[in-house]
Parts: structure tokens; C-alpha cells; sequence
């Protein structure tokens, strides 16, 4: 009995997986333009938020290496590779500047007379080493293409 109760909770889990894989490629897909998005009926580019995704499926293959059915590693495999060669035709055809997309207009930059004075200090964020900040990014950056 506690067999067949492990292979129906293995097999719930190994859909579960696939599942997790899938939502994260279309979501991936989605910001590659290939799917419309749903508000817009549009299809929208964001390199950023693609390549993120992507390189989420990238580090799940990795840290779950051995640890997969067949089916689970085929699925996974397939769409990291498919995703991967979408980036690189999508990033060749994009230029630079429309590959992001373009910031609303936030409230205009405040007066002198609205700015504080001089004498009061603000809080602001901690000041960290801007190297740290570029060797954690390197630890997690790949490129697809130019």
C-alpha cells in the first residue's frame, strides 16, 4: 500500500515539475513577443525579463542535475534549448532601444522651492561597494548573443 502511495505522490510531483517548467517558458515567451500579451492582445519584447526567466530554467536544470525522470529532464531540456535560440533571433532583431520598454513619465523633478533644505539630511540607502554589486551580478549573468 505504501508503494502504490509513493508512485501517485512521485507522479503528482513530476507533473508539478513539468508544470512549474512550462509556466516559466511562457512566461519567457511572452516577453520574447511570442505570445500576445493578454491585456494588449500585443506582442511586447523585454530582454530583460526573458533572459531572467531563462535563466531561471538554466539554474533549476543545473541545481536538479541527476535528479530528474526522463520525462522531467526532456521537457526541461527542450525548453531551455527553444527558449535560448528565441533569444538570440529575438535579440539580433531588436535594436537597443526598443528592446525595453520605454519608462512612463513619472512626476516632474521637484522646484528648489520644493526640495528640502540643506541642513536636513534624508535617509538614504546604505552605501555599498559597487564591486560586490558587480561580482554578485557576474555569478549569474549568461549571454545569448551579441
Amino acid at each position: 500500500m505504501a508503494e502504490v502511495q509513493k508512485t501517485t505522490q512521485s507522479g503528482e510531483l513530476s507533473q508539478r515539475f513539468i508544470e512549474f517548467v512550462m509556466m516559466h517558458a511562457q512566461n519567457a515567451a511572452l516577453f520574447l513577443g511570442q505570445i500576445p500579451n493578454p491585456k494588449t492582445g500585443q506582442g511586447e519584447v523585454n530582454l530583460d525579463l526573458a533572459r531572467m526567466f531563462i535563466d531561471q530554467l538554466a539554474m533549476i536544470q543545473e541545481k536538479t542535475r541527476g535528479n530528474l525522470t526522463n520525462e522531467e529532464a526532456t521537457v526541461l531540456r527542450n525548453a531551455l534549448s527553444n527558449l535560448q535560440m528565441a533569444y538570440v533571433e529575438v535579440a539580433r532583431e531588436t535594436p537597443k532601444a526598443a528592446a525595453q520598454p520605454q519608462p512612463e513619465q513619472s512626476a516632474p523633478a521637484p522646484t528648489p522651492e520644493e526640495q528640502p533644505s540643506v541642513g536636513t539630511p534624508e535617509p538614504s540607502a546604505p552605501i555599498s561597494s559597487t564591486e560586490s554589486e558587480t561580482e554578485s551580478k557576474k555569478k549569474f549573468t549568461k549571454s545569448y548573443g551579441p
